[in-house]
């Protein structure tokens, strides 16, 4: 077909215009790539075999694990050691990490390999995110220490998404790619190039079942968002999916703001930093937009846990910069992001 142009082809052209680019990262992509078609083709006839429901074991965090969930691990595992150049996986679905090719393996993945998994029984979006760090330079014996590294230090991250269709987003620092599978090709086909997300939106995106346990400063910015003014396109439209890739996939195409708060029950928020805050954060940043943790820009945080949680507030420039001074006033200071 005249025009089109497939994920290979891009990420090839991509890694040609740099003289000594190795292709290993390019090989990464693309092999995630394919582990996403893979996931795909099972997510769109789970309803026809055995794969929906819980699996009967529960993950780190103590939630139920799906099939789906373990299914969906798997594949992205196997696709990442077909290449020898991952050493490391730090996934949702394991407690520690996942050993590859330790010799050769020049990246550490981070992956959530199922996000929203609590939709899967009931055919609302789901995707995977990950999340791409370099092995540190002279290690040789690889620990999971080395794996804690902030966000600012990812080389690549991206969410695949199953929804009305499927589409696979991604950065390598150079802009932001999307891609939608064409199901009568098998390929990921070039479908927004350049991706920037709108600088203000009026749309908020949060878990309002836990308003009664946000600190003040978040109610009071929610109602705002609530109050009717012409001026500013108020009120707000409300919009939850239970996914954070679903989430943030419409925040960056329509605008707006996705937030998951720290709250009483949450004292250090439930999102996990390292598999699904950095790399949406990378790419939203990436599309001019904007992420923290309502005290600092998200990427900058130093980990201390491969599967520690953070607060997130994520989304167009203007609309967390207003959130800043909700939280301003409160007496809550924000570094806020020179990006």
């Amino acid at each position: 077909m005249v025009g089109l142009t497939t994920l290979e082809e891009y990420i090839i052209r991509a890694q040609n215009k740099f003289p000594g680019a190795t292709g290993e990262l390019s090989q990464l992509l693309r092999d995630i790539g394919l582990a996403a078609k893979i996931i795909s083709r099972e997510v769109n006839k789970a309803g026809l075999t055995n794969i929906l429901g819980a699996e009967g074991s529960e993950n780190v965090h103590g939630e139920s694990v799906k099939k789906l969930d373990l299914f969906a691990n798997e594949q992205l595992i196997y696709a990442l050691n077909r290449s020898n150049i991952t050493c490391m996986v730090i996934s949702e679905e394991n407690e520690g990490v996942v050993r590859l090719s330790l010799d050769a393996g020049k990246y550490i993945v981070y992956m959530d390999p199922l996000d929203g998994s609590s939709n899967i029984d009931v055919n609302v979006s789901i995707g995977s995110i990950f999340s791409v760090y370099m092995r540190p330079e002279g290690i040789i014996n690889i620990s999971e220490q080395d794996a804690l590294q902030p966000g600012v230090k990812q080389v690549a991250a991206g969410y695949v998404l199953y929804g009305s269709s499927t589409v696979l987003a991604y950065t390598t620092g150079l802009g932001v790619r999307i891609f939608t599978l064409d199901p009568s090709l098998g390929e990921f086909i070039l479908s927004h190039e350049n991706v920037q997300i709108p600088e203000y939106g009026n749309v908020y995106s949060t878990d309002e079942g836990s308003y009664n346990f946000w600190d003040p400063a978040l109610k009071k910015y929610v109602k705002y968002c609530q109050k009717a003014d012409e001026d500013t396109n108020r009120p707000y439209k409300a919009r939850y999916v239970g996914c954070m890739a679903a989430d943030v996939h419409r925040t960056l195409i329509q605008g707006g703001i996705f937030m998951y708060p720290d709250s009483s029950r949450y004292p250090n928020g439930k999102l996990r930093l390292m598999y699904e805050c950095n790399p949406l954060s990378f790419i939203i940043e990436q599309a001019g937009g904007m992420a923290i943790d309502g005290e600092r820009r998200i990427m900058e945080i130093q980990p201390k846990s491969i599967h520690e949680c953070t607060p997130v507030y994520i989304g167009s420039k203007k609309n967390v910069e207003k959130l800043i001074e909700f939280f301003e006033k409160e007496g809550r200071h924000v570094a806020v992001p020179s990006l």
